[in-house]
């Protein structure tokens, strides 16, 4: 991991750890908080490659994949208005923001397979984490909350988010398959 920025490789080398040390989800999840947010203490390790939003839609870029994929550390940008449908991750995750407001809204499935909004809206600023996984909720919506920059946030998630399969899903029920894959990958030097 050297060839990644400094306090990005510390944090992967700390996330392998906890992976390594923690078998319960809850526990594996507050370590990690734990990381991400001392890699949010400064936002200047980000490469700016990594860091430029898009008109077409969020930016997913891969900035880590665990040698046998036990994690993933990517960066998403949104650009102002841009955000994701209502949609799952089969795995744990975390969320960090580094820049800007990053809102989210949880939802639950209803036995009918309908979907309802639950909790409060969540306005993550700077510092802020919040975890998702099968276990503690796993569906939500994620959008920029400025309306003329920019917001970066860092997630963290089991295994390899471009290439799990994954679910948006309708307010009716609907659900819809789906791979995320990433928009680019770090070129490590």
């Amino acid at each position: 991991m050297t060839d990644l920025p400094a306090p990005l490789a510390e944090f992967c080398d700390s996330m392998a750890d906890a992976i390594g040390q923690f078998d319960d989800t809850s526990l594996l999840l507050d370590a990690g908080r734990q990381a991400l947010q001392r890699l949010l203490l400064s936002d200047d390790w980000l490469p700016d490659a990594m860091a430029v939003a898009q008109e077409g839609g969020y930016q997913q870029h891969l900035l880590y994949l665990d040698p046998v994929s036990r994690f993933s550390v990517v960066s998403f940008v949104w650009g102002p208005g841009q955000g994701t449908p209502i949609h799952d991750h089969c795995t744990w995750g975390l969320i960090g923001v580094l820049r800007g407001l990053e809102m989210s809204q949880a939802y639950e499935r209803l036995p009918s397979g309908a979907l309802v909004e639950v909790g409060a809206l969540i306005e993550g600023r700077p510092g802020a984490v919040e975890a998702v996984s099968p276990e503690v909720g796993d569906i939500h919506r994620v959008w920029n909350g400025l309306e003329d920059t920019a917001t970066i946030s860092i997630h963290v998630y089991g295994g390899d988010i471009g290439s799990i399969d994954r679910h948006v899903f309708s307010l009716d029920g609907t659900v819809k398959p789906f791979r995320s894959g990433y928009s680019s990958r770090l070129q490590a030097h």
